[in-house]
Parts: structure tokens; C-alpha cells; sequence
């Protein structure tokens, strides 16, 4: 049973974390805990000339803010907001952070997925822990 789980929760399917969640609490080793991670897109060099703001500032706490409520104050639930390229960053991570397994969340695969690939696909190929896949 993994003691560490890494669960990436992507803005645009938030809505997948609660079942990821589930997963985690029935696979976690007893005394285990979860970290939940967002990645965030940098802003390319090009486009920071026209934004008034940093990147990092109101981004990143709206996003916080958002895994504290999916964390729902359980103390064995950590969050974390990162930037770069989620198939990246994600096994880089899970690595540093001494995760045993990372649960992600995939889309039915199409015809797209195939030639681009996705990034639990990336995720999988990356990572030197195990990787749960949730359809």
C-alpha cells in the first residue's frame, strides 16, 4: 500500500478529484498521506508584456483555494500549486516529493489522444512510481 499519493488536479476537471480522493483513502497505507497538486501553465515571454499582473499572484491563491475545498481540512491532505508543463512537472514531483503512486485522471481516448497524447499518458511514461489511471 503506498504511503505517499500525488493526485494532480487540472482546472478544467476538477470535478474528477473527489473520485481520485476516493481511490486515495482506499489505497493509502494507514498513517499515509495525499498531496494535491495543480500545474500551471507559464505565461510565454511574449504575452507578460502585455499583462498588468505577475503570473504567480492571484492565480495560484484562487487555485489554493480551490484544493483547500477539495482537501476539505483533512490533515493528511496537503496541497501545492506548481508551474510548467503538467507531463513534466508532475513525475519531476512526484520524484522530490517521495510519492509511491500518482492518481490521474484521463478522457476516453480519441483519435487526437493517439497522435498528441495526453498528459496522463505523459505522466505514465514519465514517472518512477506506479500510476493509477482514472477513466
Amino acid at each position: 500500500m503506498p504511503n505517499h499519493i500525488l493526485i494532480p488536479v487540472a482546472l478544467d476537471h476538477e470535478n474528477l478529484a473527489g473520485q481520485k480522493l476516493e481511490i486515495a483513502r482506499r489505497l493509502l497505507a494507514d498513517g499515509g498521506r495525499t498531496t494535491l497538486v495543480t500545474v500551471l501553465e507559464e505565461i510565454p515571454g511574449f504575452v507578460t508584456e502585455f499583462v498588468t499582473v505577475k503570473q504567480a499572484n492571484h492565480l495560484s491563491e484562487s487555485v489554493k483555494a480551490k484544493l483547500r475545498d477539495i482537501a476539505a481540512d483533512a490533515p493528511d491532505i496537503s496541497i501545492d500549486v506548481i508551474s510548467g508543463k503538467a507531463g513534466v512537472r508532475i513525475p519531476e514531483y512526484a520524484k522530490n516529493a517521495g510519492a509511491d503512486l500518482i492518481i490521474v485522471g484521463s478522457q476516453k481516448p480519441g483519435a487526437t489522444g493517439y497522435f498528441l497524447g495526453s498528459t496522463a499518458a505523459r505522466i505514465a511514461r514519465r514517472a518512477e512510481c506506479a500510476v493509477y489511471i482514472h477513466r
